[in-house]
């Protein structure tokens, strides 16, 4: 009886693997309609949607990232793959329970800077951050620094931040990093955009800069662990 136990359970478990893998799949192949199908088999079949969130949809967006950060594919092909990431993980979230609800990574204030109408890469990275645990507050295009600092304080934010596509707007990130220093706000500032670089993140004295997707969840997930000591 313990032997038929044993081997119902791994083949139970094996079962649960394939799903999740399936989930991966297809995010991968940008199939939305399988998101959907797939996370909805998940809830019916009683499998951990914290499991599948983080070894489905979270694998599979990152590895769209990587496809993209290594000019495998287009930006189009993110962008869906994104969305259809982002709507297996709103199937699958009201499902987990506050018992098993992991923690979150932390709070991201999302913006492009004053001046700047900019939205793709911005929303790009929002989407990844979400799909990697963090809450994100996009407080859209063209923003002044208050508005960066007021929500900031509003959500007691970990991070801030601020996109800028052109060599005039950037100078609106080292107002923006100025204005959080003399207020001393705790939020790390991270920049990104077209015109950005680790050599102008340096000169503003932002706490970081992301040239790619990938290095924007990275470098979130170490300014929040600073952050929080």
């Amino acid at each position: 009886m313990l032997k038929t136990t044993l081997l119902e359970k791994k083949e139970i478990d094996m079962s649960e693997e394939k799903i999740i893998d399936e989930l991966r799949n297809a995010v991968v192949n940008y199939d939305e309609e399988s998101v959907k199908r797939l996370a909805n088999e998940i809830i019916e079949k009683d499998i951990d949607p914290l499991k599948a969130i983080q070894e489905g949809l979270v694998k599979g967006i990152n590895e769209v990232g990587e496809k993209f950060g290594a000019k495998e594919i287009f930006l189009s092909e993110l962008m869906v793959a994104a969305e259809a990431c982002l709507v297996g993980t709103d199937i699958l979230k009201p499902q987990v329970k506050a018992a098993k609800e992991t923690k979150s990574m932390g709070k991201v204030v999302l913006g492009t800077v004053y001046g700047d109408i900019h939205f793709i890469g911005k929303r790009l990275v929002a989407m990844m951050l979400e799909a990697n645990g963090f809450e994100v507050y996009d407080i859209g295009e063209d923003q002044p620094v208050e508005a960066f600092v007021s929500k900031a304080r509003e959500v007691d934010a970990d991070i801030v931040g601020a996109s800028a596509l052109t060599t005039t707007t950037r100078l609106e990130q080292e107002k923006l990093v100025k204005a959080f220093r003399e207020r001393g706000l705790k939020a790390k500032i991270m920049i990104g955009g077209a015109v950005v670089d680790a050599a102008w993140a340096e000169k503003v004295v932002a706490d970081g800069y992301a040239k790619n997707l990938q290095d924007a969840v990275s470098l979130a997930k170490q300014l929040t662990e600073r952050t929080r000591k």
